[in-house]
């Protein structure tokens, strides 16, 4: 009956008859159910509350809440449930800890995903082709490839999810030439690629500019593989041609694409349009999204902001308030002591946030004596240059590195992790600080991981 409400959206009901129910009725298989069910419809407050109301908590009920945390981005949350589970002594099996790499994979959290992986050692969880790939995905997401490739050479690799881990890895590192490499080792190692496989190798080559050699894998895998491209693929075609300038080619795949391409294309040919300052074709772009989300707003209003059309980035503005679309906030987040702590722009919450603020005008103020100057053109408003970079200065980015900075020793590498692409302002500091500083940084982004070292970064600022 609960889960019938719920399947009627109907969770109101469904909350209101859970606590009606005697505890003595809830046995664990059909809380296990119930929980799995209502984590799938998002329903977390529902699935949490079964969950307490079970007396007897097999591994099976713990493993569906964890799971379900996962699957909901609530990864800090999972995290602590793993951790009550080890309390209580219930021995995790391999399905816990799929998910508990997922999650420190989401956090890109290297001190839990260094922990998770010893406690993986000692209890001598043996590693299937899953966890295997699952590990090197953790290890890839938490900016450490060189232990991802480490475990990639050191497991059986019969298996094309392991190649596609390792392949996509290198590939959101920027390294794209070692992903053509792996690939290559694959037919020697009798390993056949599937779709999975070429959209790992294409994203690889896009992140490089390597357009030749994505134009040519895209005809192997259609020509000698027999693999039928799908909107996945064109896709990356299309981020491949846009990132490199190539706006008409990307324009071309795009209406001869023999399916009808979607809403994710689209914004990818307009976020490549944003790059390239292309208005024109950015207003084609955005027609052809037919229910336009936050991020198409601002994209639309970036590339008139960096042509300096205010009042066209003005008229964008006024329909998102006038439609009640919001910005999606930015946040950002940093692993200190086995911690994981996030940001907001703009964010005063966090318990030493003076200190914080402070450190972050010291390092501002540090990098203006180098030289930096902050890159205003897409600051929404056509306001003075000075506000502009105030409104820039406290993006989440540079609160979790201030914040990373203070908590940790000279010298240190420092990673931080955001949801959302990283501006290009944020983008320049940041190199700066890498070189003020002497100290390596690692930013992963929605889109890929920057390193940051002595004034450079690793995507060549390519991205």
């Amino acid at each position: 009956m609960v889960v019938t409400y719920a399947s009627c959206d109907r969770l109101n009901l469904a909350r209101q008859l859970l606590v009606e129910i005697p505890t003595e009725y809830f046995d664990a298989v059909s809380a296990n159910l119930m929980i799995a069910r209502f984590m799938k419809m998002g329903a977390v407050d529902v699935a949490k509350m079964i969950f307490n109301e079970v007396p007897l908590r097999d591994l099976v009920t713990w493993n569906s809440l964890i799971g379900g945390y996962v699957k909901n981005d609530m990864c800090k949350e999972a995290l602590s449930v793993f951790r009550k589970m080890l309390r209580s002594n219930v021995e995790p099996d391999g399905y816990t800890f799929a998910s508990i790499i997922t999650a420190c994979a989401k956090l890109g959290a290297i001190d839990h995903a260094k922990w998770v992986h010893h406690l993986m050692t000692e209890r001598r969880i043996e590693l299937n082709y899953i966890l295997s790939s699952a590990l090197i995905d953790m290890y890839s997401k938490c900016g450490r490839i060189e232990i991802a490739r480490g475990i990639f050479d050191s497991v059986e690799r019969t298996n094309v999810s392991v190649w596609n881990a390792m392949i996509n890895g290198l590939g959101i590192h920027g390294f794209a030439l070692d992903a053509i490499e792996i690939f290559s080792l694959m037919g020697p190692e009798n390993v056949s690629p599937d779709s999975i496989t070429f959209i790992g190798l294409l994203t690889a080559c896009s992140h490089c500019g390597l357009v030749e050699e994505g134009q040519k894998y895209f005809q192997l895998m259609k020509n000698i593989y027999l693999i039928q491209p799908q909107l996945e693929h064109y896709g990356t075609m299309v981020d491949l041609l846009g990132r490199a300038g190539l706006l008409d080619e990307a324009y071309t795949v795009i209406k001869e694409m023999p399916i009808e391409p979607d809403a994710v294309i689209w914004r990818t040919f307009l976020s490549a349009c944003r790059i390239h300052k292309n208005s024109e074709m950015g207003e084609v772009a955005s027609t052809k999204i037919s229910h336009l989300g936050s991020g198409d707003y601002v994209l639309l209003s970036n590339i008139y902001c960096s042509t300096k059309k205010w009042d066209n980035a003005e008229k964008v503005r006024c329909v998102m308030k006038w439609k009640g679309v919001r910005k999606n906030s930015g946040k950002s987040w940093v692993e200190v002591g086995n911690v994981v702590h996030q940001f907001k722009a703009g964010d005063r919450s966090h318990p030493e946030a003076e200190l914080i603020y402070k450190t972050l005008k010291e390092l501002i103020h540090r990098t203006k004596l180098e030289g930096f100057s902050s890159t205003t053109e897409l600051v929404l408003m056509d306001i003075s240059d000075e506000e502009k970079e105030e409104n820039l200065s406290y993006h989440s980015e540079k609160l979790a590195l201030a914040y990373g900075i203070l908590k940790s020793s000279p010298g240190t590498r420092i990673q931080v992790s955001k949801n959302l692409r990283t501006c290009p302002d944020c983008h320049s500091w940041m190199k700066m600080v890498a070189k003020v500083l002497n100290r390596e940084i690692i930013v992963r982004d929605r889109i890929r991981f920057h390193h940051f070292a002595d004034g450079y970064c690793s995507c060549g600022d390519y991205w």
